[in-house]
């Protein structure tokens, strides 16, 4: 068995590190686009709550993605917590439900 503490030094952090960044501009894509359909579409109420939403998920996630991209420039970077990944996941799943109110 391996050493649950040892992490690779190599490209590993580099990898995750690529991989928060296409989140963060998946997530982006997404906010922009509903907030196009909510501002230009006849949709009332419901979208200006879900775009309030929209946005404070999205400005989460970009902090929690930005945190854990510079806790992955450290020579040895911690592994990430479990409270991170859960608010990632959360406000991904929040902008994806706001973007189907504004679809509805």
């Amino acid at each position: 068995m391996t050493d649950p503490v040892a992490r690779d030094p190599a490209a590993q952090p580099e990898r995750t590190g690529f991989a928060w960044r296409r989140s963060t501009l998946a997530a982006t894509v997404a906010a922009i686009l509903a907030a196009r359909l909510a501002l230009h579409g006849d949709t009332g109420h419901v979208a200006g709550a879900a775009l309030a939403l929209m946005a404070a998920a999205w400005l989460v996630l970009l902090t929690a993605a930005h945190r854990r991209i510079r806790a992955l420039d450290r020579a040895r970077p911690e592994a990430v917590s479990v409270r991170s990944v859960t608010l990632a996941a959360f406000c991904v799943v929040a902008i994806a439900v706001c973007g189907i109110l504004l679809v509805l």
